[in-house]
């Protein structure tokens, strides 16, 4: 299992001065997903580890902007790291915070605290939640010249594909980080790229994803290209997913895992499953938050587009991967929807609190037969029979179903759920407001 080496603020001062350091940047996530940032001198470095960094906490909402409100960045010194893309002399860190209230109380609209709450409830039962995502990312010549830099496709090699040096690059600046990586390959749509992280608890995952899509941004930018999480920045091409591979421990034992089960799947992951299946449609506003999240979300792009799950197709909601023999801690199920867009914090709280709710429950396991064959091949009337619905088709049909979750408002607490429901209404509204150039082209020749 992966462990992360436990700092301290003292830890943190000796490594600041030893390293030369003179900057540090003090990251926080707003609601949304972005990184913030409060950047101070090695000199006040002591100072903000004991009482943390004085900001306005209006910056935390979003596009739905509240009243300014005073709040405080407190860094955690586990996450304390030199930016390997910066120069080396006067060099600069980063530390991830936690956003408190005047007093210390935690803020219920900080991203992160509300994954950390999540965890405290998987905790309580027992378990720790590990994540291992998988995600995908576009290079383009600029961030107004969608062209593609390669021409490769599905695990090709130079020279198609070109971007080998910036994705070892991106590679060796995480490790200097302190964040494991799995492998990397070239994907299915030109200049398109893939990325997995060795597995950790879902707190570092997240706080590693943060700084990924900064890292991966940053040595595309030194390289004069422009990298993009966009879940589908070119039409008529395969979207960039992030598929999260997910186990629950008690210990050191994965206890989805077990040898008796079909394919390996104990009673506890079926059940878990059972709850990311039950919830599906309520959380996806959450893992796919964007209105160009859903124009990914179709049929004939491997994207899942109907609450199902499988053994060994790849276009399923839920896929369980095979288990090599002696691998027990790496048994997962595999949740394909989420888009490498996301928020992360929120992401991995609402699937953690997803799963929980099947664990939880006294009722009898209703578990649906796994997919045998690809679901967007069946009759609409077939899907019916079966029982199988489909994910929400745009933003505006997430919001609606997100708005009546018990479980979503649960898993979010009040201030980030009315928040963030907010926040996405006002997308959806200036985007169906909008006249697209598929209108233009389309309409104006003919009305």
């Amino acid at each position: 299992m992966a462990h992360t080496q436990r700092k301290d603020k003292e830890y943190v001062l000796r490594k600041a001065r030893d390293m030369g350091v003179k900057f540090i940047r003090l990251w926080f996530t707003d609601i949304l997903g972005s990184l913030k940032n409060v950047a101070i001198t090695i000199e006040e470095l002591e100072e903000a580890l004991e009482e943390g960094v004085g900001f306005d906490g209006s910056a935390v909402e979003g596009f739905a902007r509240a009243e300014e409100s005073d709040m405080i960045a407190l860094p955690d010194p586990n996450t304390f790291a030199i930016l390997p893309w910066r120069p080396k002399e006067n060099a600069v860190a980063r530390m991830i915070c936690d956003i408190v209230k005047p007093g210390g109380k935690p803020f219920e609209g900080d991203p992160r605290y509300i994954l950390k709450k999540n965890l405290k409830e998987a905790a309580s039962l027992g378990y720790t939640y590990y994540v291992g995502p998988e995600l995908e990312h576009f290079y383009f010549k600029s961030s107004d010249n969608p062209e593609p830099i390669d021409t490769g496709g599905y695990f090709d090699m130079t020279p198609l594909d070109l971007a080998t040096d910036l994705r070892r690059e991106t590679i060796l600046a995480m490790e200097e980080l302190g964040v494991g990586v799995e492998f990397s390959h070239h994907e299915v749509a030109p200049s398109q790229h893939e990325i997995d992280f060795r597995y950790a608890d879902a707190l570092t995952m997240a706080d590693s994803l943060m700084t990924y899509r900064l890292v991966v941004k940053e040595i595309a930018l030194k390289h004069g290209y422009y990298a993009t999480f966009m879940p589908k920045p070119l039409a008529g091409q395969n979207g960039s997913g992030m598929h999260v591979n997910i186990s629950l421990f008690e210990g050191d034992k994965n206890v989805f895992f077990d040898p008796k089960g079909h394919h390996g799947l104990s009673e506890i992951g079926k059940r878990f499953l059972a709850g990311i299946l039950t919830h599906a449609r309520e959380f996806t506003v959450v893992t796919n938050q964007w209105v160009n999240s859903y124009k990914r979300l179709i049929p004939g792009y491997e994207a899942p587009v109907y609450v199902t799950w499988a053994y060994t197709n790849r276009s399923d909601l839920v896929r369980i991967p095979t288990n090599k023999p002696g691998k027990e801690s790496a048994f997962r199920i595999e949740l394909r929807s989420p888009d490498p867009a996301c928020n992360p914090y929120l992401a991995f709280a609402v699937i953690l609190a997803a799963g929980l709710e099947g664990v939880k429950s006294k009722k009898p396991l209703v578990l649906p037969a796994p997919a045998d064959t690809n679901v967007s091949r069946l009759s609409k009337e077939d899907r019916q029979k079966r029982g199988i619905q489909s994910l929400p088709r745009d933003l505006g049909e997430a919001i609606e179903i997100a708005e009546g979750s018990e479980l979503l408002r649960k898993a979010l607490g009040e201030h980030v759920f009315t928040s963030f429901i907010e926040n996405k209404k006002i997308e959806w509204e200036q985007y169906r407001a909008a006249v697209t150039d598929f209108e233009r082209k389309t309409y104006l020749p003919l009305l």
